[in-house]
């Protein structure tokens, strides 16, 4: 069976948003209601999820408990009699693992095979660099490290482990042995993490053409940097060299966000990276739609490079649920998660649900 076949059964005037409580749980929720989806929020364990009752216009309407995130595989068809669809997101796809949360049988908006892309960085960055990005230099062997790096585990993470290592030495002091992972050159500039919104089914806008054809709209709804744990915050008691001395390494966990406006000159720049990504999708593996971000720094010579993409809703978003400067040039008041609410909503009244959702 495929989503065809699952949403052959659906009721499609009432759909159920379904989302892990977690991460940009509130914005998908709260864009749900304003399009009048039935929501859900799914937990594993006995977490606490009173901090709802704060925000009523993004209370999800049901809460689904299980033992753990992995029960959503048996529960497919009970979760398809409730005419739910589910919206991806780092945590959901950090706490399954990319290839158990494919094997849902549950329609998913976008497209769940990017995921194998996303999770495995080598295969990220042939898509990336073939979509003409360009990316921070990969060092393959660590014994070759003479300038400082940055070492990525693979999978949405949130920074979790991610440290700077100027040598061999300090790599091995500080790598988890038999963990995959990433070793690029550490690029000095401004962190840009530009958020798009790629719609198979619209028509408007910033058009994109495939080899055979269009293959819809492409908008930039919001930029952000990140604040991490404990990097951003080491400047105010000493130089890096002296805390790892003292024992204290530089850490990347993302605790917020913050909001952020790029110069306009490069906004062709940033349209020009957002249509090669999702035009390679196409050649790879079906194509890229609904929201993604390029994670970028901009050096001093106005040159961006990508040093991931996070294909889906990020966190990052999470500051615009009223909109930003740019998605209010598109609709006042267009979240993220309003806007993957309005695909939905488009194509669950033109009976093409099977385009957005797999």
């Amino acid at each position: 069976m495929g989503v065809e076949d699952w949403l052959a059964g659906y009721d499609t005037n009432d759909l159920c948003i379904a989302t892990a409580a977690s991460h940009s749980s509130l914005q998908i929720f709260h864009g749900a209601k304003k399009l009048g989806f039935r929501t859900m929020a799914i937990i594993a364990g006995d977490r606490d999820l009173r901090y709802y009752d704060a925000f009523p216009e993004a209370k999800p309407d049901t809460v689904l408990r299980l033992d753990s995130y992995h029960d959503l595989i048996d529960l497919a068809p009970e979760l398809r009699a409730q005419n739910v669809v589910i919206i991806p997101h780092g945590s959901l796809i950090e706490y399954m693992g990319a290839k158990d949360f494919t094997a849902i049988e549950v329609p998913v908006y976008g497209n769940r095979h990017v995921l194998d892309f996303e999770s495995h960085r080598g295969k990220e960055r042939a898509w990336l660099e073939e979509a003409g990005i360009t990316m921070p230099r990969e060092i393959t062997d660590p014994k070759d490290i003479v300038e400082p790096v940055i070492v990525k585990y693979h999978g949405a993470k949130g920074g979790k482990g991610f440290f700077i290592a100027k040598n061999y030495h300090e790599y091995k002091r500080q790598i988890q042995e038999g963990e995959p992972h990433t070793i690029q050159e550490f690029v000095m500039g401004t962190r840009y993490y530009l958020h798009y919104f790629h719609s198979r089914i619209e028509e408007g806008g910033f058009r994109l053409e495939g080899d055979d054809g269009p293959l819809g709209d492409l908008q930039m709804l919001s930029i952000d940097r990140r604040d991490e744990s404990n990097i951003d915050e080491l400047n105010r008691i000493g130089s890096i060299k002296e805390l790892q001395e003292a024992g204290i390494d530089p850490q990347f966990v993302v605790t917020g966000n913050i909001p952020m406006v790029i110069r306009e000159s490069l906004l062709p720049k940033v349209f020009q990276m957002g249509e090669g990504v999702v035009r390679e999708s196409y050649k790879r593996f079906g194509g890229l739609w609904g929201p993604f971000c390029l994670e970028t720094i901009v050096t001093p010579d106005l040159e961006f490079k990508v040093f991931e993409i996070s294909a889906r809703i990020v966190a990052g978003t999470n500051p615009f649920i009223q909109g930003s400067p740019y998605s209010e040039m598109v609709e006042p008041g267009l979240s993220t998660g309003k806007r993957i609410a309005q695909d939905l909503h488009k194509a669950a009244g033109q009976g093409t649900l099977g385009l957005v959702c797999t």
